[in-house]
This record gives C-alpha cells, structure tokens and sequence, in this order.
C-alpha cells in the first residue's frame, strides 16, 4: 500500500492568508458600523423588515416598535401619536427609537413576536421584548417609556435632586421616596414594581422637605400620588411583608375613580373593594362623599375603596343591578369578580353624617351581616375582567350571528325538496 504525503500549501497562500483574514475581520467590523449607522437617531420613525428586523435589535439597545397593518383604523390613529412622541423619545438620556413594521405582510416576524391583534406595541431592551399596554397617547407614551428605560431606584443628593426627580417622574406612577431608608431595604421591589411605580432613596435632604412630605422622623417611606394629591408616610417596620404589604396597597390611590384604565390596576390587587355608586361622580356632593371615604380608606387598608358614577358608566353600575332610577349613593362590597355584598341596614347613604354612615357600613360587613348577590350578565364581567373594548365585543358579536346565519342556510340548502 503505497504511503500518502501532504503537500505543503503554496507560499503563496501561506503568505497571503493573514492580510485576507484581516480584510475578513475588518469587513465584518465595517458592516456592523454600518448596520448601526443605517438606522437614523433623528426621532423619525423608521420601517423594518424581515431583512433589518433583527440588524436594528443588535444596533439599538431601545427600540420600541409598532406592529401595525395598513387596513387598520387604530393604527392609522396612532401613527401621529408616533410621530409626536418619536423626537422625545429619542432625546431622552437613554433614547429610545421608534420603529413600525407591517405584519399584515410580514406575518413571520409578527407572529415570532406573538402579534395576534394590531396595532401590538412592544419595547425591545437589548433585544427582549415587553409588550406596552398603556395609554398610546403621545405625552403618555414618551413618560411610560421613560419609566422602562430608568433606574429601578433613583440616588438621590440633594434637595434639587428630589425636587428634579419629583418634576421629571411626571402624575402618571405613584413614587416612594425613602428618607433615611437603607437602599438596599427598597432595591427588590424597585425592580418587581419598576413597570407601575418610580422609586428612589434620598441620601441628604433638609428640614423644609420632612414639611413638605410631612414626616417628623427618619427612616420614612413616602407614598406620592401626583395625579390624585395623595400622599402617606411608612415609618416600618421595614422587616419581613410590612414594607411590601405597604406599597402593594400604595400603588392604588385611597379612593379609585372607576373606569376601565383603573380596572386594570385592580387586575393585581387582590383585595375587595368597598364601592361607592353615585349619580354623576363629578358634582360637588359626591367630591365631598369621596373625601369622607378617603379618611375611611386611610383606616381600612385590606380594603380598596373605589366610586363610580352611573352617568359616567352605566353599563358598568348596572351590573349591580342598579339603575338610573335607584337611589343614591350606594355601598357595596365587589370581590372584583362575579360576585358583591350588601350590607344589611346600610345599603344607601342618607344625608347628613355619612362617615358615620360609612363606618356602620364597614362595622356590619366585617360582623358579616351582609347579603351576596351575583352580578348581572356573566358575558359583561367578562369584559370588565379581560378588558375587551366594546368594539371588539361588537366585532365577536357580529362574527358569531354570520355564523349562525352560514349554518342556517347550510341546514336549508340541506332539506330534501319535495
């Protein structure tokens, strides 16, 4: 059997081979620049494809898309939203780019992503995507995807630098602020509530803001709510559930306007909620109820206190089988699901003493002299909890009646003829 032999690789080769492996590496580097630069930082809104999708995830590290289809009336509102909101958004600390992509026509890149509904908003941090549900309205947009790309807790110097951090946060989130407190203590929860509230430690701070935040003693956790000008204090124990179990029930204000963006609050709070159902919620009378029921509120906190007014959602009120012609104001107690209480002797507020009125409400309840009842239309509680807006209720309705007519017709083309 004869012997085999290597040949030696031409010197030639051997010669040439390190500068072709630099001119490799170089064209590799000068093509991820590129694929970096071809992506504008302006603030417009740019198109992806099934070609860049994936470019534009290694290049930027905020990318916030809309997964949007032509024939789409949503959509087509939202695109000036996004337009509005782009310039912002990319001029923040950490910009953020705003990108859409059609995934009527690129159903392989929206389906990887989940997208079965459009427009589908999702904010991809250094590749991984969180979906956005919140409000698509430019300013809303620009201060909720600001809170994503921010720290889970703010360090805060300064007297100027709480004050920054208060004005910058916006009404949108509650904060909680820890005067004295341990950052360490509030890091976790920073991270676990980082979607639904801003959090930061004050390292130094004078007298004037221990007034303002109306704490006497350090450490203190200070609960803000801009939006409903509401604020608490927690001076601990900061050990085991007391801390968690007072920002858990601080994420809600005392006394919660219903509607269907606070239902979704309500969503990941587990307990029941004491509602009060008033003829029209914005008159002066029914602000005067709901400030008796926020001192009742700031005493009763395994409780959620809400209101709601039969002029502003009457659908909603007359689950309980309420009506515009019912008196009011009501109480009752709603377990948020398909069930509520009527406490017994309590079930309208009178004029005159109502706080009185209301702690005889909650003085019965707890004793369990209480009624339970069913709320009204299962399919409509079904609604409230998945929070379908009413144009995708009408939609279903409408697909299930041509279904229902497609059968008939089926059954009638299948009668014998005689």
């Amino acid at each position: 059997m004869a012997a085999t032999t290597t040949r030696p690789l031409p010197l030639l080769l051997l010669l040439l081979l390190p500068p072709l492996l630099l001119l490799l590496l170089s064209f590799h580097a000068a093509a991820a620049a590129s694929a970096a630069e071809e992506f504008p930082r302006d603030g417009r809104v740019i198109e992806l494809d099934e070609s860049s999708f994936e470019a534009a995830l290694g290049a930027i590290d905020y990318l916030f898309v809309d997964f949007y289809a032509p024939w789409c009336g949503h959509c087509k509102r939202l695109a000036p939203e996004l337009d509005e909101a782009a310039p912002v958004l990319a001029g923040l600390s950490e910009p953020i780019i705003v990108a859409k992509v059609n995934a009527d026509k690129y159903r392989k890149l929206g389906s990887k992503y989940g997208v079965d509904g459009f427009p589908t908003l999702m904010l991809f941090i250094h590749g991984v995507p969180i979906e956005y549900t919140g409000s698509r309205k430019a300013d809303s947009l620009v201060r909720n995807l600001n809170k994503f790309v921010a720290p889970d807790v703010s360090i805060l110097e300064s007297d100027s630098a709480i004050k920054s951090f208060v004005e910058n946060a916006g009404t949108s989130f509650p904060m909680f602020i820890g005067f004295g407190v341990n950052e360490s203590l509030i890091a976790g929860y920073g991270g676990k509530y980082k979607k639904r509230a801003w959090f930061a430690v004050a390292k130094d701070f004078s007298e004037d803001f221990m007034v303002t935040y109306d704490f006497d003693k350090v450490p203190a956790l200070v609960s803000l709510h801009p939006k409903y000008k509401e604020q608490s204090v927690f001076y601990g124990p900061f050990e085991g559930s007391f801390l968690e179990d007072f920002i858990r029930q601080s994420l809600l204000p005392l006394t919660v306007p219903i509607n269907t963006e606070t239902l979704k609050m309500l969503d990941d709070d587990d307990r029941k909620v004491v509602l009060a159902i008033l003829e029209d919620d914005s008159d002066e009378t029914s602000s005067q109820l709901v400030k008796v029921l926020r001192s009742a509120a700031n005493a009763n906190r395994d409780l959620v206190f809400g209101y709601v007014g039969i002029k502003q959602w009457d659908e909603f009120v007359e689950t309980f089988d309420i009506s515009k012609s019912s008196q009011l104001p009501k109480l009752i107690v709603w377990d948020r699901n398909e069930e509520y209480e009527v406490v017994e002797g309590s079930e309208k507020l009178e004029e005159g003493d109502q706080a009185s009125q209301i702690s005889q409400f909650l003085e019965g309840y707890r004793a369990g002299r209480t009624t339970k009842k069913k709320v009204s239309g299962p399919s409509f509680m079904g609604f409230l909890n998945s929070l379908v807006s009413l144009n995708s209720l009408y939609i279903l309705i409408c697909v299930f009646a041509l279904l229902g007519v497609m059968i008939y017709f089926t059954g009638q083309d299948d009668t014998p003829q005689f």
